[in-house]
Order: C-alpha cells, then structure tokens, then sequence
C-alpha cells in the first residue's frame, strides 16, 4: 500500500475555495448583505426615498432578502420606510451618526465569539461554568476587540464622498498572517 506525504499545502493546480463566512469569527449573508443595503442608503442620504428594487439592482443582490433585512433595520430605529410611488427607504440619521456595530447587531444579534462572551445582557448567564472558567477571558477580549472596531466605525466612514476616491480608511493588519 502506497502512502501519500501529509501536508497542508494546497496543491497550485487546485481551485481555490471561496471564502464565505466560515471562519471562526463571521458573520453571515445578512450582515454582509445587511451593511451592503446600508452603504447604499448612506449614498443617498438626503436624497429621499430609495426603493430596494435599486439598490438590489446596483448590489446584485436579491431584493426579497433585502426587504427581510430591512425590517430588522427598521425595526432598530436605523431605517425609516414610506409608501407610495415615490416611498422606499431612507436612513434615520445621518450616516456618521450611525455605528456600524448597531447595524450588525440589528441584522446578526449580539456580537460574540462564543454564547458566554455575549454582550446581550439577557444571554450573559448561559453557561453553568462561567463562575469557575478562566478561557472566557479569551472569548470576552476577542468580543471586546470586535465590537470596539464594530463601534469605532460608523457609515459614514464607508460611504465614499461623490467625486472622490481617497476617503475611505485604509486599514493595517498585524500579527501572524499566513499567506494565502
């Protein structure tokens, strides 16, 4: 019998895999999906009414799913809706005034690693061993690190000004990457 050599090198001829949340740390198609819609809000603000039928147009994104991540928005106090031909949706406050942390939590619920690092004060007390275990200080830092960059960022921050292209931040990653 003939053995074959483990690695953990993908070999070159291979496809790479798409990435879609699926690390340890994501969040799903509504919160991707969710601050998609918002930055297209963030665009119009001040314009009135867009109607979701544009925006999934211009997202390529399926406008039966935006009207359900909507209601969440709405429902939040993040967006406000009119009926109408001209009615659609709108931001309620100004973009810079809106924490992205607030949109995520809204579309994904209570941001955490794990359930007993939950910021949601009702969920807090899930695990029967929180009172005597020491690696939840882990998963409250790793929240802790989330929600801060979540919260220090608001729409604003991701909605280019008209006819410029240097606005938005650039980012820095540290730490131990792997190339991929």
């Amino acid at each position: 019998m003939r053995t074959l050599p483990l690695t953990n090198e993908i070999p070159a001829h291979a496809p790479r895999p798409a990435f879609h949340g699926s690390g340890a740390v994501a969040f799903s198609t509504k919160g991707e999906y969710g601050v998609r819609l918002m930055v297209q809000l963030g665009r119009r603000f001040g314009t009135g009414p867009a109607s979701l039928a544009e925006i999934a147009a211009d997202e390529d994104l399926p406008r039966a799913y935006l009207e359900q991540l909507v209601m969440s928005l709405r429902d939040a106090g993040l967006v406000t809706s009119t009926r109408g031909a001209h009615g659609g949706y709108e931001l309620a406050r100004p973009p810079a005034t809106v924490r992205m942390g607030e949109v995520l939590r809204a579309l994904e619920g209570p941001i955490a690693p794990m359930i007993c690092a939950t910021d949601d004060p009702e969920h807090a007390v899930v695990c029967d061993r929180s009172a005597r275990c020491t690696v939840n200080v882990l998963w409250v830092r790793v929240r802790d690190a989330v929600t801060g960059a979540l919260d220090g960022m608001t729409l604003a921050d991701l909605v280019p000004v008209a006819g410029v292209t240097d606005t938005l931040p650039t980012t820095t990653l540290t730490g131990a990457l792997t190339p991929s």
